[in-house]
């Protein structure tokens, strides 16, 4: 080599990379919750309870009255003071029958009242003795047990009292929500409204289920896995389909889907190749920042505000192509983000530790997100192709484990798994 091959070699700047480091998943979603506001208390609508589902609370629910109302039997069997019956095979006439719905007459001392489940208790008695334990005979009753006071007696308000809360604000009402309002006497409900979300896809090669597939083209699964994800969590979605991969068809669509909508979600041409217009057209309607996400499938995401002609602005979510990693990214980063704008509390999905049937020798960098099924003895299979393209596995898997940057998994090791059914609900 030559002296001035050498010298210039040693004095020229060395290139380095100047992207900004990869965020970890718990940092990507600190920016977004501490951006994304829920919306004001003023927006609140009022439901039926019975249209409630998969709504969040925007108040308090307090129980309009004691739940039970009043003291009732959790058996069908006789009503009676348990003084009343010193030894088993005590008999005591039978003074009155009592079904549900019914209030019957104070018990005199030394009867019994036929009651069946559910009913009112009648005052003096104090013990219920299940009808198994019970020989029926003309008019009377002989008891083949010595009752203790208070038992299969339900008493009232043991479950709920008047003036108390059954259900706090930002809850997000499931079926067993819904029956708890209605026991308490709440006949409709307030509730956050839903977040309106406008979804579109970009990129020429995308067709839809039904149409030809030309040569080169891929029908556009994410479509239907977004909408649906974006549904499933109580929002409204409008669906502007795929976007032509040009600069102002992305800036139109843009402006128009911002008008009325909450939230911006797009998949596809988040990369900063000359055929991806979303960052450009984002910047030239808003704001953008691109992030670099640490983990695996879904390591890009876009994030900003596409602004208004009344200086308001919706929010920007850019999630990759990929089918799986749009799926991940979706569940882990949007997901919570659609429960906050509701008022819903940001909860990180609970991971249960189970039993690796796999090896998993030669792990990524980043933290990756494997797809996984539980088999009948209780651990865990691997599907076998990982790969971001690959939504079978999604559809095969019924969780994901979560498993550290760098971490090699040996058979037998001990994961941690996310069930999709709490990262879907």
């Amino acid at each position: 080599m030559s002296t001035e091959m050498s010298t210039k070699m040693s004095t020229e700047p060395r290139q380095t990379d100047t992207r900004p480091p990869m965020l970890t998943l718990e940092a990507a979603l600190a920016k977004l919750l501490g951006t994304v506001q829920p919306f004001a208390a003023d927006q609140a609508q009022t439901v039926s309870t019975f249209d409630a589902l998969g709504r969040v609370l925007a108040a308090d629910v307090l129980s309009l009255i004691d739940v039970p109302p009043a003291d009732n039997t959790s058996m069908d069997g006789y009503a009676m003071r348990a003084a009343d019956v010193p030894a088993a095979g005590t008999t005591l006439p039978v003074s009155q029958r009592i079904p549900a719905g019914v209030v019957g007459q104070p018990l005199q001392p030394g009867t019994a009242a036929r009651i069946f489940t559910g009913a009112q208790v009648p005052a003096g008695a104090d013990a219920v003795v299940m009808q198994e334990q019970c020989e029926a005979t003309e008019g009377a009753v002989r008891i083949n047990t010595v009752p203790q006071s208070g038992q299969w007696v339900r008493r009232r308000a043991e479950d709920v009292a008047a003036g108390a809360v059954v259900l706090k604000q930002g809850t997000r009402l499931t079926p067993q929500a819904l029956g708890m309002a209605a026991s308490v006497g709440a006949a409709t409900l307030q509730v956050a409204r839903r977040p309106r979300v406008a979804l579109f896809s970009t990129g020429d090669e995308l067709a839809m289920p039904g149409e030809v597939l030309k040569p080169g083209a891929i029908y556009n699964s994410n479509r239907y896995t977004l909408r649906a994800l974006i549904q499933a969590l109580g929002c409204d979605c409008t669906d502007f389909g795929i976007v032509a991969d040009r600069l102002d068809a992305t800036r139109e669509a843009l402006r128009s889907t911002a008008a009325e909508h909450d939230l911006v979600l797009t998949c596809g041409g988040v990369s900063v190749g000359e055929e991806d217009h979303l960052k450009p057209a984002v910047e030239a309607e808003g704001r953008i920042d691109m992030w670099q996400i640490a983990i695996k499938p879904g390591k890009p995401l876009a994030f900003g505000e596409v602004f208004r002609a009344d200086k308001s602005s919706a929010w920007f979510i850019g999630l990759p192509g990929n089918p799986v990693s749009a799926f991940v990214t979706f569940v882990l980063a949007v997901r919570p983000v659609l429960l906050h704008l509701q008022g819903a509390p940001a909860q990180a999905p609970v991971a249960v530790t189970l039993r690796a049937d796999f090896d998993w020798p030669q792990p990524e960098k980043r933290r990756e997100f494997l797809r996984v099924r539980r088999n009948a003895g209780g651990g865990l299979d691997l599907f076998p192709n990982q790969s971001s393209g690959v939504l079978t596995s999604t559809v095969w898997g019924d969780g994901l484990v979560d498993n550290p940057p760098k971490q090699a998994i040996k058979r037998g090791d001990t994961v941690k798994f996310l069930s999709l059914t709490e990262l879907l609900a």
